[in-house]
């Protein structure tokens, strides 16, 4: 299995990003997928979710209303739109496959790095 994050870089708080993650080495179509950040010394935490089929996402309520995560299964592809970011939005960004809101597998990947500055 191989997870590749990118898409990350250096914005002003209120600006946006789009992160993307590749994901291979398991049936990316038939899985929900889900994001997860990790700011400096702190532990990772939950960012959001998407089914395998795109119709429910889900969301931590600290992003809700400014982040909006969908999939391309064509591609193999799942996104991150970003919006408002907030410099507390700092953080390495990874995506996962997952079960609700925890990671199916102990295994992150690549993850991408998001600084907001104030």
């Amino acid at each position: 299995v191989q997870l590749q994050a990118y898409g990350g870089g250096l914005v002003q708080a209120g600006g946006s990003l789009r992160l993307s993650c590749a994901a291979s080495g398991r049936t990316f179509s038939s899985s929900d997928m889900g994001w997860f950040r990790q700011a400096p010394g702190k532990v990772r935490e939950f960012v959001a979710r998407i089914t395998w089929s795109g119709d429910s996402t889900y969301y931590a309520d600290s992003v809700k209303g400014r982040f909006t995560i969908s999939r391309d299964n064509a591609k193999n592809t799942v996104y991150l739109q970003m919006n408002s970011l907030k410099p507390e939005d700092t953080a390495v960004y990874y995506c996962a496959w997952v079960v609700g809101t925890h990671p199916l597998y102990n295994y992150w990947g690549q993850g991408t790095l998001v600084t907001v500055s104030s």
